[in-house]
């Protein structure tokens, strides 16, 4: 996590709030400002570890640099933010391609708002592979990262120029050669959905403000136009599948919205996993996410891109988005929304790396990620903090649970 000095409200964050309309993201605490640039000559390096905040304008690319060594996988995720005001056509999204210096093309993704036209995060992913099977962006040197608009000059598109949030990471090589191919037996069946009494666990408004969820049934309340980010820690050979429900509404008049509440599923490294679109007509209604082989380090030979993302553990975040559209027929809500969330599979020995990842640990699941998980508080120093928050105690006793916190943590330290 970067530090800095006291977030100021974002331009669109303070529109959101005038207007009444949820603030729809959170940029991470000290995030760089940069800037992109419209030719790669002038692009802009991006460090991996670190966080940046730059803009997307309304037509063309922009482009950042990264220089990699010849051994170190690399992945820079690009959040793309409209302002809640904005319009989007139906195929309009982001698009990441990384090319190296020679103008090869080593990947490109794209990821869009989907059928329902509400406009939203969302984020896309770019790839610097080393593989002994592919022949081209193995080298050393400089590589370029550029950022556009999907359909820009789609039907009902919006010029606004939307809030970008850049982050790069690194994969370190394995120190032992292991499979070259993907895994071609694993457990493809629909899972059932987990039972049980839901828990209530109000999401975070960003990927760094992403609330964890291990394994459960979850309810948060969730209004037309507004995205909740929960984070889920997934180790090597487990298996995640998620249902998410939309409750009813006493809301009288008939009316559709497809697509109403859109669920979404990134790696790690905020790669598109996959996702899935439930209609609303005022019952209740859900939708499961496609199922999903276990985590394996071996995944990322396979030929479909669903599969491939799911190539390390660590954290995996669950994106839901409520269609803004939902309030022209059934109002301005809250919907109450349940997430029923299973991690099967006992946690395997991950491969062994040659170094460490950037931003460490990224790649990895720990205790304190579960710990953080079981209790539904960020992992980290501001833990005590959120729970006191949460819970409403005092000036005096938040003092005396900070420092028995702090207390514990250099126990653990101490013990380590």
């Amino acid at each position: 996590m970067i530090l800095g000095a006291a977030a100021v409200p974002e331009p669109a964050a303070a529109a959101a709030v005038a207007s009444g309309t949820p603030s729809p993201y959170t940029f991470a605490d000290g995030a760089q400002g940069i800037e992109g640039a419209r030719s790669t000559g002038d692009a802009a390096l991006l460090k991996p570890g670190e966080t940046y905040k730059s803009s997307l304008p309304s037509s063309g690319k922009v482009n950042y640099r990264l220089d990699l060594d010849a051994a170190t996988n690399a992945y820079v995720s690009a959040t793309a933010v409209p302002s809640p005001d904005s319009t989007v056509s139906v195929i309009d999204g982001v698009k990441v391609t990384v090319q190296d210096a020679e103008g090869n093309t080593c990947s490109v993704d794209n990821t869009s708002f989907g059928a329902a036209r509400s406009p939203h995060p969302i984020a896309a992913w770019g790839i610097r592979e080393i593989s002994p099977s592919k022949a081209l962006c193995q080298k050393a040197g400089a590589y370029y990262v550029s950022v556009e608009r999907v359909d820009p000059d789609g039907e009902g598109f919006s010029p606004d120029a939307w809030d970008l949030e850049l982050v790069a990471m690194t994969e370190p090589p394995t120190a032992k050669n292991g499979p070259t191919s993907a895994p071609e037996v694993w457990n493809s069946a629909t899972p059932q959905p987990l039972q049980g009494d839901a828990e209530r666990r109000e999401g975070g408004a960003g990927f760094t403000r992403a609330t964890p969820l291990d394994q459960g049934v979850w309810q948060d309340d969730i209004r037309p136009g507004q995205t909740l980010f929960y984070e889920v820690p997934v180790d090597w050979g487990q298996q995640i599948s998620v249902t998410a429900e939309l409750g009813s509404t006493d809301t009288d008049g008939p009316g559709y919205t497809s697509d109403a509440l859109d669920l979404a599923l990134y790696n790690p490294a905020r790669g598109d996993v996959a996702d899935v679109g439930v209609g609303y007509d005022g019952d209740q209604k859900s939708g499961s996410l496609p199922p999903l082989p276990p985590v394996d380090h071996a995944n990322r030979y396979a030929a479909t891109a669903q599969v491939s993302a799911l190539r390390f553990a660590g954290s995996y975040y669950l994106v839901a988005h409520l269609s803004e559209g939902v309030a022209d027929t059934f109002g301005d809500g809250p919907f109450r929304m349940t997430l029923r969330v299973r991690v099967s599979g006992q946690p395997q020995g991950g491969p062994e790396y040659a170094g460490e990842s950037e931003p460490k640990g990224v790649f990895e699941v720990s205790d304190q990620d579960r710990e953080a998980a079981a209790e539904g508080v960020t992992a980290g120093d501001d833990t005590a903090m959120r729970a006191l928050a949460v819970g409403g105690i005092g000036t005096g006793s938040a003092l005396l649970v900070g420092l028995g916190v702090w207390t514990v943590v250099a126990r653990r330290g101490t013990a380590a």
